[in-house]
């Protein structure tokens, strides 16, 4: 192995992430799809020649895409192994959710990059594209019983053979959504960002040479697992168990279990999920990819001083039978894949939770609520609007969790309300933080979010979210946050779903509005705990109201978010006014 001094190697890490960087920012910035160009559900990194394991990932792609991908490369990997053929200027297109994938409707593009003749390594990119088929406009079917509802399913197959470009599949791609166009800029988009990708990849070979940038991928390999190792033995030796609840699968209303038994042993962790649910009839099941992908990120999340690679799994064991919704395969319908590795990774929360209180993260809102409005524009052409939406993440040991956050799943933004104005038929008539939605705690979570849209022309929603029936979970004695709601105008007034957090074939009028209101976070810690000033300050926002600062804390507050005369907790006002009511 060729020796690497520590200022190369470190150099060498910066120069490589910001070739995945830079890939980033050229999709981000070509696409024509909002929820790439805007909220950057995108990703890029480099992958092993051999095993399909993440070498580099970008800081700004997201975290889920980075974990799946490596399964996404080792099935091209294995397709060439059986097929041959493999040449420079090859491009594998997929988006086949049970091979490596998440759902139909994140693209994926594999490039082999060669050295002198040889594989050195892989190029790859996903984002998230608009539509591509099914029966709900956006692919999140919350009805739907097998993929063939959610879109068309792409095995891997070569977009571009040494070069050249496969016009066949090509028009397979544009007959099979509503949107061509849409889909056309973000492939080009992608396309692009690997053409950039390579040069600058063979640039930096040219620079410091093929053996020395070898030797550092094996040299960040191994440090991301010797600091996970680490990491792992600070933690009391045992076996820890947590459980959350899915609403429902959108077909029958019964909740479903996410249940994990966590063992860590002298430096090595089991994450075993055999007590989940088995695979229900509708879209909320995951393949086993997936949730390797979703346990990467949640332990990402608690060991920030981990690198970010394949070296950080090699002390991690997981048990996922395909008996449970986590090891799903295929026809099992998957669009709602994002409810259930959110699920996942709040039980990785809970679980280290008790391993460690320290490093304890409450419950996040935990649903992107995936919304989609289509309909017509008066010249006849289809238009779909598909976003996901904010709320508050859990209280943690050295602050209150973010208002109006995106989930921990990604890096990735909400689509500003401007630009979703700008390139559809709808108008936000409010775009707002939700009062009393916070789980309290000695650090509360973050507050929800209230939205609400109205439509310039008739059009059809559907939504597939969660945590309409089961809160965000506090951790540590802090308290659960608000549950999800979904609401939508009719001639007839108000209407909410029959599932609480899923519904299709809602069709609305011009001038009709849906309004969403999601759940804030679980609190970390006693209430009791909490600075009353702090308590008396969320009361002068808005965000919590005298009644709720009372109940929740003991506290004592006039309209004016002033604490009341004995109004702390145990103080007289505060003690007679509890009892009062108790009474």
């Amino acid at each position: 192995m060729t020796a690497i001094d520590p200022v190369t190697l470190a150099v060498l890490g910066g120069r490589l992430e910001q070739i995945a960087d830079e890939m980033d920012a050229t999709l981000y910035r070509s696409a024509f799809n909002p929820i790439i160009a805007e909220a950057r559900d995108a990703c890029h990194g480099l992958y092993h020649a051999e095993t399909g394991d993440t070498l580099v990932q970008g800081t700004k792609g997201l975290p889920i895409f980075v974990g799946a991908m490596a399964f996404a490369v080792k099935s091209v990997i294995d397709l060439v192994a059986k097929r041959g053929g493999l040449a420079p200027g090859d491009t594998f297109l997929f988006n086949d959710p049970y091979d490596g994938g998440t759902h139909l409707n994140d693209f994926r593009l594999v490039r082999p990059v060669f050295r002198g003749g040889r594989l050195f390594c892989w190029l790859a990119s996903v984002g998230h594209w608009l539509d591509i088929g099914g029966n709900v406009p956006g692919g999140y079917n919350p009805k739907a019983t097998e993929c063939f509802q959610e879109g068309v399913r792409f095995p891997p197959v070569k977009l571009i053979t040494a070069g050249a470009m496969n016009q066949d599949v090509l028009d397979i791609l544009a007959a099979n959504t509503r949107v061509p166009l849409s889909n056309w800029g973000d492939l080009n988009g992608q396309l692009n960002a690997l053409d950039l990708g390579e040069r600058r990849f063979h640039a930096l070979l040219d620079e410091y040479g093929d053996a020395t940038v070898t030797a550092a991928f094996d040299a960040f390999s191994d440090r991301a697992e010797a600091l996970m190792r680490a990491a792992l033995r600070s933690l009391p030796d045992g076996t820890y168990t947590f459980e959350d609840f899915l609403d429902n699968d959108g077909i029958k209303d019964e909740r479903l279990v996410i249940a994990l038994d966590l063992t860590i042993r002298d430096g090595t962790m089991v994450l075993d999920f055999s007590r989940s649910s088995p695979p229900p009839q509708g879209p909320i099941n995951i393949s086993r990819a997936t949730t390797v992908a979703a346990c990467y990120v949640a332990l990402k999340h608690v060991f920030v001083e981990v690198p970010a690679n394949a070296g950080c799994l090699r002390p991690i064991d997981f048990v996922i039978p395909d008996t449970t919704l986590l090891g799903a395969k295929a026809p099992k319908p998957v669009a709602g894949y994002t409810e259930t590795i959110l699920r996942l990774i709040g039980v990785v929360f809970g679980a280290l939770a008790q391993a460690d209180p320290a490093r304890a993260t409450a419950g996040p809102f935990g649903t992107i609520n995936a919304l989609s409005i289509a309909g017509h524009r008066a010249d006849g052409s289809r238009w779909v609007m598909f976003s996901f939406f904010g709320g508050g993440l859990g209280g943690n040991p050295q602050s209150d969790g973010l208002n109006h956050a995106n989930n921990p799943i990604s890096t990735a933004t909400i689509p500003p309300l401007e630009i979703l104005e700008a390139a559809y038929p709808v108008k936000f008539t409010q775009w707002a933080l939700r009062p009393d939605s916070a789980g309290p705690g000695a650090h509360r979570g973050g507050f929800g979010a209230v939205y609400e849209i109205e439509v310039l022309s008739d059009a059809q929603v559907s939504l597939l979210g969660e945590r309409g029936k089961v809160a965000p979970f506090g951790v540590v004695g802090g308290g659960p946050a608000a549950l999800n709601l979904f609401h939508w105008q009719t001639d007839d007034g108000e209407r909410s779903p029959p599932m609480v957090s899923k519904v299709t074939d809602v069709t609305i009028r011009a001038g009709q509005r849906v309004r969403l209101e999601t759940p804030g976070g679980g609190g970390w810690g006693d209430p009791a705990a909490r600075d009353p000033d702090r308590v008396a300050r969320d009361v002068r926002f808005g965000l919590l109201a005298p009644a709720a600062a009372l109940a929740q804390y003991g506290v004592v507050v006039d309209a004016d978010g002033r604490i009341a005369a004995g109004g702390l907790p145990g103080g007289p006002a505060g003690r007679d006014q509890r009892e009062g009511e108790a009474a």
